[in-house]
């Protein structure tokens, strides 16, 4: 299981991601780094099978109207911290990978996982 963090995301969260050992991978890791256009990722997604971790709702259009990208998960935290984020991730982030085992697009917000159908 391989994570697509984002650009508008920390890059420490794919440094956080490996420790805790999933694969990851940053916007700023790619060829365009965060210049990376969100078409470029989705088709990333798809060929790799790339789980895409995104604060952008652009993500969730293209992945009810096109199925792209992969497998989503979206972030509707609002603004958090880096390290508000990475302990939120923490406390959730095994489960959020084991739900990704039968569901496409989760959602995390501040509170809870939402899973959608």
């Amino acid at each position: 299981m391989t994570f697509l963090i984002d650009a508008q995301l920390p890059r420490r969260l794919a440094y956080w991601l490996r420790q805790a050992g999933y694969e990851a991978v940053h916007t700023l890791d790619l060829p365009n780094g965060n210049r990376t256009q969100d078409d470029q990722i989705n088709t990333l997604s798809i060929e790799k099978q790339w789980i895409v971790i995104s604060k952008d709702r652009d993500f969730v259009d293209s992945f009810l109207i096109q199925g792209k990208p992969y497998k989503l998960l979206l972030l509707a935290t609002g603004n958090l911290t880096n390290i508000e984020l990475e302990k939120l991730f923490l406390n959730h982030f095994d489960e959020i990978a084991s739900l990704f085992k039968i569901h496409q697009f989760i959602e995390l917000n501040r509170t809870m996982i939402i899973i959608h159908q």
